[in-house]
C-alpha cells in the first residue's frame, strides 16, 4: 500500500482527499452514504455571524461538465453550528475545517472569535471568494489591498489554529492575490472558487438561476483550476489544497503534480455522495500501479512538456 499521509499546516492528514465546503453539509448528514472515516478532512459549509436563508429557488442547475449554483452561503450561524453540529463530527475521527463568511471584516471577526473559544475544530478556511451574495465574500477577494485586509484582520483573531484563504478564479492575476493573502498571514491557500457562469432558458428566454448568474464548478473548471494552481505554487512557498472537478484518483494525481499539497472533492458529491470517501482507496492503488511510495512525492513534481528545451 501506498503512503497517502499528508501534512498541511502541521495538520496530520491520513490522505489528501478532503470534502469540500458547500457540497458536504456539515459533514454529519452524509454519514449513512459515505464512511467519514475514510476520509482526510471535512470542510464545512460556510459559516456566518447569524443564519442565513440564501437565495430564492432555483438556485443549482445542471449544465455541460458541470453544475452553476447560487444558494446564497445559506447556513445555521456560527454559533448554532458549534452548539449542533460541531459535537456530531467528532465521532468520525477526521480534522474539521470551517470555513468562514462575512459581508463586513466585523464579520469575519466575529465568527472567528466564537470558533476560537470551540473544541474540534482543526483550520479556518477563509472565503473571501464567494460570487454569489450581493455584498461582502468576492468584494474582498477581487482586489489584493482588501484581500490583505480581510486576512490581517481574520490573523489578528485567528490564533489557535491555521489560517487556510479561498481564492477566486475571478480575478486578473491570482498570483498576485496569493501573495497578498501569505504576506497578510495565510498558512495555506484553497483554489480555485467558482467561475462566475450564466445558464439560460432558451423557451422562456429568461435565466434558469432566481440571481441570475451563479458559480461554476464541475469537470468544466478542471484545466482553469489545474493552471491556477501552478501558477501560485510558483509564487507562493506555503501548502495548497487544490479544487475543480476531482472526480478520480487521476484528478488528484494532476493536481498534486501542479503544486497542490491535498486537494478538495466537491460538486462530484452531488451525483455520487460516496464519491469522496472511496477515492483514497482508489488513489492507493493508482499509486500501487504507478510505483509510486508515498502521495506527497507528487506534489509539485510536473515535468515540462515533452520536447521543450
Amino acid at each position: 500500500m501506498a503512503d497517502l499521509r499528508t501534512a498541511l499546516c502541521g495538520i496530520e492528514l491520513k490522505n489528501p482527499v478532503i470534502a469540500a465546503s458547500g457540497t458536504f453539509g456539515y459533514g454529519s448528514e452524509f454519514a449513512s452514504q459515505a464512511a467519514l472515516d475514510r476520509i482526510g478532512a471535512i470542510v464545512v459549509k460556510g459559516l456566518s455571524r447569524e443564519p442565513i436563508r440564501g437565495n430564492a429557488s432555483p438556485r443549482v442547475t445542471e449544465t455541460a461538465a458541470g453544475m452553476l449554483n447560487a444558494i446564497g452561503l445559506q447556513n445555521v450561524g456560527v454559533k448554532a453550528f458549534v452548539a449542533e453540529k460541531l459535537p456530531l463530527l467528532g465521532q468520525f475521527g477526521v480534522p474539521v475545517f470551517a470555513n468562514v463568511f462575512g459581508y463586513g471584516l466585523a464579520d469575519y471577526v466575529e465568527v472567528l472569535s466564537v470558533l476560537e473559544d470551540a473544541e474540534g475544530v482543526a483550520a479556518y478556511e477563509l472565503n473571501v471568494s464567494c460570487p454569489n451574495t450581493k455584498r461582502g465574500g468576492l468584494e474582498f477577494g477581487a482586489h489584493a489591498g482588501e484581500l490583505s485586509r480581510a486576512v490581517e484582520a481574520a490573523r489578528a483573531v485567528a490564533k489557535r489554529r491555521p489560517l487556510l484563504v479561498k481564492l477566486s478564479p475571478n480575478v486578473t492575476d491570482i498570483s498576485e492575490m496569493a501573495r497578498a493573502a501569505v504576506e497578510a498571514g495565510a498558512d495555506g491557500l484553497s483554489l480555485i472558487n467558482t467561475l462566475r457562469g450564466l445558464a439560460v432558458d432558451a423557451h422562456s428566454r429568461t435565466p434558469v438561476l432566481s440571481t441570475g448568474s451563479g458559480g461554476l464548478s464541475g469537470p468544466a473548471i478542471k484545466p482553469v483550476a489545474l493552471h491556477m494552481v501552478h501558477q501560485v505554487s510558483q509564487s507562493v512557498d506555503v501548502p495548497i489544497i487544490g479544487i475543480g472537478g476531482i472526480a478520480t484518483a487521476e484528478d488528484i494525481v494532476e493536481f498534486l503534480l501542479c503544486g497542490a499539497t491535498a486537494v478538495q472533492v466537491g460538486t462530484a458529491s452531488f451525483w455520487d455522495p460516496a464519491r469522496v470517501a472511496d477515492l483514497p482507496a482508489e488513489l492507493d492503488s493508482y499509486l500501487d500501479a504507478d510505483g509510486t511510495a508515498k502521495a506527497a512525492e507528487l506534489t509539485g513534481g510536473l515535468r515540462p512538456p515533452a520536447g521543450a528545451a
